[in-house]
């Protein structure tokens, strides 16, 4: 007995570990990606921002999604419990390994350049209201969490190529909402500069809306794929 709850321990350890580095190394890459691209801007502009976000998600999702299942996200991880793809008893450890790992990237980042840039805080732009920034970061996110369903739930999805199609995701969902709203899709992303920084204004929109989002996605996806047993191999178009 005892032998086996070691084990069990051990194991959410490691899962939880590889969840603590893989967001770590979003938000160090990704949050000084736009540190660099400030002081910089010749050198690294928006699209080299976009990304330098979606290769740290695609290179960490192949590094270690075998090990914990490469959320990085909170928004995630509250959605796969959602729709009954991850155990609730696990959220909280996954949820404090995120955001404490957010949270230590974003202060090595403030040793580094300071608070340049805000350490990649995200606000809205100016010209958007609150709800407009809110219906960005909801559509997003349910982008983001849908392709991430389809390629970590389905087995008819090509596997292999999961952290290129969630990296790309990212990526496009970065250049198109960045300069809106800084396209966070994720609260840890957001916490981690927020909590160095001292920021607050407009954080509870990054915290809610992406989990709204997020389960929203995952669900849209749960309710269009078939039933797997209901499938045709030699059906080119599908199973419905």
């Amino acid at each position: 007995m005892a032998t086996s709850l070691d084990s069990s321990v051990s194991d959410r350890l490691r899962k939880v570990g590889a969840e603590m580095v893989g967001t770590f190394a979003l938000v160090f890459a990704g949050c000084g990606a736009i540190a660099v691209a400030t002081q910089h801007p010749d050198i690294l502009g928006h699209g080299g921002v976009s990304a330098v976000f979606g290769l740290v998600i695609m290179v960490m999702v192949i590094a270690t999604g075998h090990i914990s299942g490469a959320h990085f996200n909170p928004a995630v991880t509250l959605a796969f419990a959602t729709i009954g793809r991850f155990p609730w008893r696990e959220v909280p450890l996954y949820v404090i390994g995120q955001v404490a790992a957010a949270t230590l990237a974003a202060l090595v980042l403030r040793s580094v350049f300071g608070d340049h840039a805000n350490l990649g805080v995200t606000l809205p732009v100016a010209t958007l209201s609150l709800w407009q920034a809110a219906v960005v970061e909801l559509v997003l996110t349910a982008f983001l969490m849908f392709v991430i369903t389809a390629v970590a739930t389905d087995s008819r999805a090509v596997g292999h190529l999961a952290g290129l199609a969630i990296g790309a995701t990212v990526a496009l969902g970065s250049l198109m909402g960045g300069p809106l709203t800084g396209a966070s899709m994720n609260p840890a992303r957001s916490l981690g500069p927020a909590i160095e920084s001292g920021m607050w204004s407009t954080q509870w929109l990054y915290i809610i809306v992406p989990m709204a989002g997020a389960v929203l996605g995952g669900m849209i996806y749960t309710l269009i794929r078939c039933d797997e047993s209901g499938a045709s191999p030699d059906d080119a178009a599908g199973c419905c």
